[in-house]
C-alpha cells in the first residue's frame, strides 16, 4: 500500500511534510497557560507529527522500542483540560510517556482523514464511532509487539475511557509498557502495586 509518510519520505517531500502534517499546528498560550491549537484541542511539544497512518505510526514507535499512544479530546472538554493541566504537568508522567510511546493526538469530532489498522481511510468522527469512543479524553495505548496487528481488537493493549487521576493514569501506562496487561488484569495489578508500595512505607498520592 502506498501511504502519505511513504509518497512523502524522498527528499523532495521532506521540504514540504512540515507544512502538510496534521500535527502542525500553530499553538497559542491561553488564559490558564495552556497551549490550544487551531482546532481548540490542548497541545503538548511531545506529541507526534503523525500522518495519521495508525500502522504506520504504530511501526514507527515500536522500530525505536516504543508503543503507540491515541489520545482522544474535543473542543472545550474540561477534563482534556485536567488532563494537561495535572498530569501532563507531572515529570513522572510526561517523562515516562516520551520514554516509552509516540502520542498521535485525535479529536473526536474532527474531520481529517486517518488510516485504520486495517487499512480503511475515515474522518476522526467516523473512526472515533467505529472504535466507539464515547468519553473525552479517552487514551488507548498499542504496545510495540502489535505492530503488525491489522486491525484494532488485535493492537489495542488497554484503554483509558474518561480522565483518570495521576497515579492511575501512570499505572495505566507502566501497565502496557511493561507488559503486564498480557497476564493480569488492571485491577489486580494495582493491588499488587498498592501491596509492593505499603511494603516500603509508601503511601501512593491516589488522588
Amino acid at each position: 500500500m502506498i501511504t502519505r509518510r511513504k509518497l512523502m519520505s524522498g527528499a523532495a517531500g521532506s521540504l514540504v511534510a512540515g507544512a502538510m502534517m496534521p500535527g502542525s499546528i500553530r499553538a497559542a498560550g491561553g488564559a490558564d497557560g495552556l497551549e490550544l491549537g487551531d482546532d481548540g484541542l490542548h497541545k503538548q511539544p511531545w506529541f507526534t507529527d503523525s500522518f495519521l497512518e495508525l500502522g504506520d505510526d504504530l511501526q514507527t514507535a515500536a522500530d525505536s522500542g516504543r508503543g503507540l499512544m491515541v489520545l482522544w479530546e474535543q473542543r472545550g472538554c474540561p477534563y482534556c483540560r485536567e488532563l494537561h493541566a495535572v498530569n501532563f504537568a507531572r515529570p513522572e508522567i510526561t517523562d515516562y510517556i516520551q520514554e516509552h510511546f509516540d502520542v498521535v493526538q485525535l479529536d473526536m469530532f474532527g474531520s481529517r482523514e486517518v488510516l485504520d489498522f486495517d487499512g480503511e481511510a475515515l474522518e476522526e468522527r467516523g473512526l472515533a464511532g467505529k472504535w466507539f469512543v464515547n468519553f473525552t479524553p479517552t487514551t488507548q495505548l498499542f504496545h510495540r509487539d502489535n505492530a503488525d496487528a491489522t486491525g484494532l481488537s488485535a493492537a489495542e493493549s488497554f484503554r483509558m475511557p474518561g480522565y483518570l487521576k495521576p497515579f492511575h493514569y501512570l499505572s495505566s501506562l507502566e501497565f502496557v509498557a511493561e507488559g503486564h496487561y498480557e497476564t493480569q488484569r488492571f485491577q489486580r495489578y494495582l493491588q499488587d502495586k498498592f501491596a509492593k508500595l505499603r511494603k516500603q512505607g509508601i503511601d501512593p498520592d491516589v488522588w
